[in-house]
């Protein structure tokens, strides 16, 4: 699936399952309540806290979906292409970063 698909998919979902778009503000604390459940998962299984019984049975990978799924959902709200955008992205840290990483005496 490319961005695009994920994009059209979401706003169909939303349009048929999902009855319309929360407001930009309600995603917005949507997606910092999604990235923290992913934060609580990386803390504790990959960090140095100790992981908790109840939180064994998360899964990472949707909980990563889930802070997608909201970006998704921001974007398609505010008209943002997001391959269009991955792409701009991409071509500026390639031409920010072409070697200010490999040239950093910290990632040696």
């Amino acid at each position: 699936m490319t961005l695009n698909d994920a994009q059209t998919t979401v706003d169909d979902w939303i349009k048929t399952v999902g009855v319309r778009y929360f407001n930009e503000l309600t995603n917005m604390a949507q997606l910092t309540e999604e990235v923290g459940e992913v934060a609580r998962i990386i803390a504790r299984r990959y960090g140095e806290q100790s992981e908790k019984e109840s939180d064994k049975n998360k899964d990472l990978g949707d909980e990563l979906a889930d802070v997608l799924w909201v970006v998704i959902c921001l974007a398609n709200q505010t008209g943002v292409d997001l391959t269009e955008a991955f792409q701009k992205n991409l071509d500026k840290k390639n031409g920010r970063d072409a070697t200010r990483h490999r040239e950093n005496e910290k990632l040696k």
